[in-house]
């Protein structure tokens, strides 16, 4: 299932040389925003395949979670932060 949503990014670079990404999925029924840290600049094709790739793990442990041990079976991604708008 190929999700539609548009992803517009900001970047910013740190002083660690790191790039701070802010991004933002236009999508009517589910408006989200979030922060990824790269290290290091990259092209905006790249960041955004990333924060897909991300997101799609982030759905499939979703799904995959156990209701009685509600445990993530993924270790923590502290790279990539995703919100509700």
């Amino acid at each position: 299932m190929e999700n539609q949503e548009k992803i517009s990014i900001t970047t910013k670079t740190l002083a660690s040389g790191n790039c701070q990404v802010k991004f933002f999925i236009e999508d009517e029924a589910k408006p989200q925003y979030g922060y990824l840290l790269v290290n290091g600049p990259k092209p905006v094709g790249e960041i955004i395949d990333e924060i897909k790739q991300r997101m799609e793990r982030r759905r499939s442990a979703a799904l995959n979670m156990n209701p009685f041990f509600p445990i993530p079976s993924a270790p923590e991604d502290h790279n990539f932060y995703l919100y509700s708008a």
